[in-house]
């Protein structure tokens, strides 16, 4: 591998990850609205509602004249009528908190050593910049987390107008960035958004290994480029 500039970074279970599952926090939330649903119901209608919105608009449906608001408002307010709440009232400003709530960092919780894993590459003298698929809050949420500062830039989908595994936005990031594909590599959760999307762009990747892979994955991945922990880049990585 020739010497690296730009290390690339996934958000969501890579950096950062949610605190306590959607249903226990949306049934929180309804609570104080006067609505009482359970928490494993919205878990499961979450679920099925993602998928959906996330078929039906792919990207926040930014190509079909949603916004990533309004995309996710409808999310949620779905998540609850498949739950079967019955108060349509109470339900956009159910949505529209939890909206809030999660741009902030009380939701969000920095995985373990991702701190030490970014100081670290830092002081390796490595560019870093953010690759997620995430919508416009995303900065915030970052700053809130202490993590802003370690990034040159942050491309969120929403703002590239494409999302993960579309090569594209690996593509722009290398052109904002102005680092030749082979001089940079990605680091992130998932098997085709991440590893195999960012190699499709021409980068070096990295796949941080969780308990819900699928392990046939890993015979695609030479051992070199799994990462148990976000603790063994350093090692993996070296910059002259």
């Amino acid at each position: 591998m020739l010497r690296l500039q730009l290390l690339t970074w996934d958000v969501k279970d890579t950096l950062l990850r949610l605190r306590i599952p959607v249903g226990k926090t949306y049934a929180a939330e309804a609570q104080a609205f006067g609505v009482h649903v359970q928490a494993e119901a919205l878990n499961r209608s979450f679920r099925q509602a993602y998928k959906a919105q996330s078929d039906r608009f792919p990207n926040y449906g930014l190509s079909q004249g949603l916004t990533s608001k309004q995309w996710w408002v409808d999310v949620v307010m779905e998540t609850f009528r498949l739950s079967g709440a019955r108060d349509e009232k109470a339900l956009p400003s159910i949505a529209e908190k939890l909206y809030r709530d999660y741009s902030s960092k009380h939701n969000w919780e920095t995985l373990p050593g991702a701190k030490e894993t970014l100081q670290q590459c830092q002081r390796m003298g490595f560019r870093m910049a953010v690759v997620s698929n995430f919508d416009r809050r995303l900065p915030e949420i970052l700053a809130q987390s202490s993590l802003h500062k370690h990034f040159e830039f942050v491309l969120s989908s929403e703002d590239a107008g494409c999302a993960k595994p579309d090569r594209r936005i690996f593509l722009e990031a290398l052109r904002i960035s102005g680092v030749p594909p082979q001089l940079a590599a990605h680091v992130g959760d998932h098997y085709v958004n991440d590893y195999r999307a960012a190699r499709e762009a021409g980068m070096h990747s990295f796949l941080l290994k969780t308990a819900g892979q699928a392990a046939e994955w890993e015979t695609e991945v030479p051992k070199e480029h799994l990462l148990p922990s976000l603790a063994h880049l350093p090692s993996l990585i070296e910059k002259g």
